[in-house]
């Protein structure tokens, strides 16, 4: 299994019932197409590096899985891109 780590950002602005709500969407996203995710560590409210669309803050979220679904991250990167809620995210391949 290849291991990954994923950081993706959410808007600052969103209600923390919301949040979760889409945090748990992200996650679902990668349970159902086979990933096993071994740790999920909320960062919270930080300032952006730059303005992302007039945004200077970020709700961040790292998580680290194990998947053997080569398409895997093809589909999660094209749900993060149509969601609006998604300010940035990165998916990284970690060494085995």
């Amino acid at each position: 299994m290849q291991k990954y780590e994923t950081m993706f950002i959410l808007n600052n602005n969103l209600d923390e019932e919301t949040r979760k709500a889409q945090i748990e969407n992200l996650l679902n996203i990668l349970k159902t197409n086979g990933a096993m995710i071994t740790n999920v560590d909320e960062w919270g409210s930080r300032e952006l590096a730059y303005e992302i669309n007039k945004e200077t803050r970020g709700y961040y979220v790292v998580v680290n899985y194990e998947t053997e679904n080569n398409k895997l991250n093809a589909e999660f990167e094209r749900l993060c891109d149509i969601n609006v809620n998604v300010i940035r995210h990165i998916i990284v391949a970690l060494e085995q």
